[in-house]
């Protein structure tokens, strides 16, 4: 089912599969809303409860006038899950929606049993990349929003696996007609300020595990070595031919790898 929750001050549009043993929390990415989610869900466990937000900014959901930064964020999902009654889920966050697991984990370290970053990184954004979201902004405040979304969004995923997602791709850029230019805008104001997160998950409180694309045009081959190299602490998954969007283009595989992963951690 799908109703409104009032958390940090902004309504939040939530899908919530209602009662189960363990539950799972799905975050999506830039430019994505909960819809993201709709085939990988079911992929997961039958017993469990799924719980997916539109992001603050994003799709139904309110939005800071400003900047909706990782930290505003992260407050959100604690009011939501006070509210919902949920003590501690393992957060799956896609990009953007690992971000605001991280730090999720930096804020609330005893609120998660565990995180699944999705094509995600630990990163701040260099100086170079800073300066390609002041861009983003320009696009996006000049009503530009769609345009945009119609070239981020395929180069989201491996050139191979282009004709077989181009449903969920359409769809995707459809659904960017809904958002809000202004909490767009903020958003990426969020994105350019968060905090780098390598000495958090060095040695993380909890399980996490970070899930990569060998073809993902966001996150370079050398990036995900580098990464597996700063986190030894971490568990490491590559997901051969898919791109940035892996659990779209083989959810079959990365809710595999997940299952794995926290049946390893006694999650």
């Amino acid at each position: 089912m799908e109703y409104f929750v009032t958390c940090n001050g902004i309504p939040v549009h939530v899908s919530d599969s209602g009662k189960g043993d363990r539950t799972f929390l799905l975050l999506h990415g830039y430019l994505e809303t909960l819809y993201i989610w709709e085939e990988f869900r079911d992929l997961l466990p039958d017993s469990s409860r799924i719980v997916s937000i539109d992001l603050p900014g994003c799709g139904l959901s309110g939005t800071d006038s400003y900047i909706n930064s990782m930290q505003f964020s992260a407050k959100v999902l604690l009011d939501l899950l006070d509210k919902l009654c949920i003590m501690r889920p393992v957060i799956i966050g896609h990009s953007m929606g690992g971000y605001v697991g991280q730090r999720f984990l930096r804020d609330y370290p005893g609120r998660l049993s565990a995180l699944v970053n999705l094509n995600s990184v630990p990163y701040a954004d260099d100086p170079a990349k800073a300066s390609d979201r002041e861009r983003e902004i320009s696009f996006i405040v000049n009503g530009k929003l769609v345009q945009l979304a119609q070239i981020v969004i395929p180069n989201m995923y491996a050139k191979a696996n282009l004709r077989e997602c181009d449903e969920k791709i359409s769809e995707t850029v459809e659904i960017c007609e809904m958002h809000d230019p202004v909490g767009i805008a903020a958003v990426v104001r969020g994105l350019a300020s968060r905090d780098d997160n390598v000495g958090l998950l060095s040695s993380p409180s909890v399980p996490v595990m970070f899930v990569f694309g060998d073809e993902d045009t966001y996150c370079s081959p050398e990036r995900v070595d580098s990464i597996k190299k700063d986190l030894p602490g971490c568990t490491h998954a590559v997901i051969p031919g898919t791109g940035h969007n892996s659990f779209v283009e083989k959810p079959q595989e990365v809710a595999s790898v997940i299952d794995k992963f926290l049946s390893k951690a006694g999650c």
